[in-house]
């Protein structure tokens, strides 16, 4: 507070809206949805093609893999879309908020590669390896940016505070 008892205004850099600005962002939007595109492609064409000729024990890691990369690929697209909604002032901060608790980062599903992967084909492998590395940049970038709003106390009630001064001054309870 000034000496005048005003809120000074807040200094503190906003990192989500500064992120969004950047350049970064906009290489990680790009790589992101061409991703999705790519990925799209893929399973609707030379993945469909590739499934059918794959022995038995693959094709059930095939579906289960090509549903995890899909739902992968929405939710991180999601999250892209929302920024950049966000970025060009097509929502409120409020709208934001509550949009992004709807984007599950962290229950996003897990894919191990492993030996099993080599009956898989190569491109599909490829294309479900970069979206993990496109869901652990996403990621950490959502647990560096958002953390602060987190872990930011929230702002006290001016009413409060007197209230609680005054309380402690008479040594009684004040609501």
């Amino acid at each position: 507070m000034n000496n005048r008892g005003n809120r000074q205004p807040d200094n503190t850099v906003n990192l989500a809206e500064r992120f969004a600005f950047s350049e970064k962002f906009n290489q990680l939007f790009s790589d992101g949805m061409a991703l999705v595109e790519e990925s799209a492609t893929y399973l609707d064409g030379p993945g469909r093609q590739a499934a059918k000729s794959l022995p038995k024990a693959a094709i059930v890691l095939y579906g289960t893999e090509s549903m995890r990369l899909t739902t992968r690929l929405m939710q991180l697209a999601s999250w892209l879309l929302l920024q950049r909604a966000a970025k060009e002032g097509e929502m409120t901060p409020e709208q934001f908020r509550e949009e992004k608790q709807k984007v599950k980062l962290e229950t996003l599903p897990v894919s191990t590669v492993n030996s099993d992967w080599e009956m898989l084909p190569r491109e599909f492998v490829a294309l479900v390896t970069r979206s993990l590395t496109l869901q652990n940049r996403i990621t950490s970038i959502d647990e560096e940016v958002y953390a602060q709003s987190k872990s930011r106390p929230p702002e006290e009630n001016p009413v409060r505070q007197q209230l609680d001064l005054l309380s402690t001054a008479l040594g009684m309870k004040l609501n």
